[in-house]
């Protein structure tokens, strides 16, 4: 029985609207972005040809059903842990379409079949086996990104509302189908990465985007890392907007069926509905679990990873592991060192980058830029000794043999990633499904609040520490996580005010 710390009620409404911009806000996902163009949406017919099936494609990968105003996908792939591959996404996306258009569509629900995976990656090992074929199986591996990508963006732009049960591994290719999602579902079995600096490869599916507006360097952190989040950590990460126990997903699910919004009501209106029912089912946090990317850890992490260069970060990170230090965070600082020097480095570098560089990408942008990085990878050695040694021979034939091998072989001041922004000339320019796009995602009062929430509280008023946290735990309406996530800032970022109890944002 999962023990909780309180029972939560309904959580508050959302009332961002679709225009509204740009205060950096993970907890803030889309549903109906800024329009920055007229572009109409791919046709039906259109759709029909640049997803239809082909030689190979399994018949059930994917399972649809209908229940009342309800829309689900089940990726059936159990084996593979629900592993991403062509013939899913050659299903989905044409689907996702003819729901848009339905007024019977009212809301999506995607999930994975068994109760190991949610979606556990790309089939990234089937992409190394094509690029050894050559010329043409790279082409094959690109193409393959290029529908990835032509699905993820719309995800990210659906105007239907979209919700993500995160059960169990969820990685990769199953973060893009989830974290541009307004509502995102954890539950005790929910095992978040993105591990892609293991294999040679760079943070996709949108990274670019999501994970430099995550707050401090905790995005920076995870990409260059591949931490593991589990269960209610991807809660109060912010990577997850709501925390369930995983026996009442099938309740909610039937649940969300029932829903039957009024044909006038505004999108936010038609959110804060399914808001409310996802809240009518949680049961409470852990109570034994701190907040694993908090404290002592998180003021480290923003220490650390705030530079612009690799040999920057290995810096910061010798002086917290040495004897002594101030930090308290020695055994971190040792840990994310000897991970770093497992990661490819070209991998690293071109993360690091790209955390730098996706602040200032469109939504739309970052899935074109990154299907040009893909291409590049797929040429890549790294990429194609990664995987083969982690994935394919499973470690057999020893570490994955990086070139160059180690950061110590990059020259100081050298620039190795620059090349992987660049447009390949042989690669057109990704045309999307629609072209929507925004800067910063338009709604933001599902999740946990974050920095950003409460700093812009405490400089519109005064509060002292416990009425501020009383102010959010009301304004969200009772929310699980959110005394313990308000409190954990306030540790970290404020101090009181000099002669007063009240709280003040620490000076930068």
């Amino acid at each position: 029985m999962l023990v909780s710390k309180s029972i939560a009620s309904r959580a508050g409404l959302a009332s961002a609207v679709a225009s509204r911009s740009c205060r950096p806000s993970f907890t803030a996902m889309p549903l109906r972005a800024k329009v920055l163009g007229q572009q109409a949406p791919i046709s039906t017919q259109a759709a029909a040809e640049l997803f239809k099936p082909v030689e190979g494609d399994e018949p059930e990968d994917v399972l649809f059903n209908s229940l009342y105003n309800l829309r689900s996908v089940e990726l059936n792939r159990p084996a593979k842990y629900n592993a991403l591959n062509g013939s899913m996404i050659r299903k989905i996306a044409p689907r996702l379409l003819e729901w848009e258009r339905s007024d019977m569509a009212n809301v999506i629900v995607i999930k994975g079949s068994g109760e190991k995976a949610f979606c556990a990656g790309g089939d990234v090992a089937a992409l190394a086996k094509q690029n050894a074929e050559g010329p043409e199986g790279v082409k094959k591996s690109v193409d393959y990104f290029g529908l990835e990508y032509k699905l993820n963006h719309l995800i990210s732009t659906y105007t239907r509302p979209y919700v993500a049960f995160l059960d169990g591994i969820t990685m990769g290719g199953g973060v893009g189908l989830s974290i541009h999602a307004p509502f995102r579902i954890a539950t005790e079995r929910t095992v978040f990465a993105m591990p892609e600096t293991k294999i040679g490869f760079f943070p996709d599916v949108g990274a670019s985007f999501f994970l430099p507006r995550m707050p401090g360097q905790v995005g920076p952190y995870l990409g260059l890392t591949s931490a593991l989040l589990k269960g209610v950590q991807v809660y109060y990460a912010g990577i997850a907007t709501h925390y369930l126990h995983s026996s009442s997903l099938p309740a909610l699910e039937s649940r969300l069926a029932e829903l039957t919004p009024r044909d006038y009501w505004t999108i936010e209106q038609r959110l804060s509905v399914i808001n409310d029912t996802i809240e009518e089912f949680s049961t409470g946090v852990p109570y034994d679990e701190n907040i694993e990317i908090g404290g002592k850890i998180r003021l480290a992490i923003d220490r650390c990873f705030k530079y612009d260069k690799i040999d920057e970060i290995i810096a910061a990170l010798k002086e917290e592991a040495a004897e002594g230090a101030k930090g308290g965070v020695q055994s971190w600082a040792k840990n994310t060192l000897e991970e770093l020097t497992q990661r490819s480095p070209t991998s690293l570098h071109v993360t690091l980058r790209q955390m730098r560089l996706g602040k200032s990408w469109g939504i739309a942008h970052t899935f074109k830029r990154e299907h040009q990085m893909a291409a590049k990878f797929m040429k890549s050695h790294d990429f194609n000794e990664g995987v083969t040694a982690l994935l394919i021979d499973k470690g057999a034939n020893g570490p994955a043999k990086w070139k160059p091998a180690s950061l110590d072989e990059i020259p100081p001041g050298a620039n190795i990633s620059e090349d992987y922004f660049r447009n390949d000339p042989e690669v057109p320019v990704l045309e999307l499904l629609n072209d929507r796009s925004y800067m910063q995602y338009p709604y933001n009062k599902f999740g946990l609040p974050n920095d950003y929430d409460v700093k812009e509280a405490i400089e519109r008023g005064n509060f002292t520490r416990e009425k501020l946290i009383d102010h959010f735990v009301e304004t969200r309406r009772g929310k699980q996580g959110v005394r313990e996530a308000v409190s954990d800032v306030l540790d970290r970022m404020a101090v009181r005010s000099k002669g007063t109890e009240h709280v003040q944002w620490k000076k930068e």
